[in-house]
């Protein structure tokens, strides 16, 4: 079964910080949707189970976060791919949206 996603209809901020939204759940993989507002922080976490995961921005530009405080520059189209116990987290200069995608899904 095939199943189309309008994006635009996921673009809501929460004045407080963080939206999540789930676009996609089964059992072999989970698609969310977080929208950030600028200057607000998604902070950085891990997961003590195996698997991958993208994070890929849709909207905004801000920074990748991982352990010891490393950030990677993030914008529009940038996708950053990871272990999944591996630390990280997003944080928002600008309005920021992006795309995480979990495999297996937890």
């Amino acid at each position: 079964m095939m199943k189309k996603i309008d994006l635009a209809e996921t673009r809501e901020f929460n004045p407080l910080g963080m939206k999540s939204i789930v676009l996609h759940g089964s059992e072999h993989f989970k698609i969310l949707n977080f929208n950030i507002k600028g200057g607000h922080i998604f902070p950085v976490h891990s997961h003590d189970l195996d698997g991958q995961l993208s994070i890929l921005v849709i909207e905004g530009e801000g920074a990748f976060l991982a352990e010891n405080d490393a950030t990677i520059p993030a914008k529009t189209g940038d996708m950053l791919i990871s272990d999944i116990r591996e630390p990280h987290g997003v944080r928002a200069d600008t309005d920021m949206r992006i795309i995480v995608t979990i495999a297996p899904p937890i």
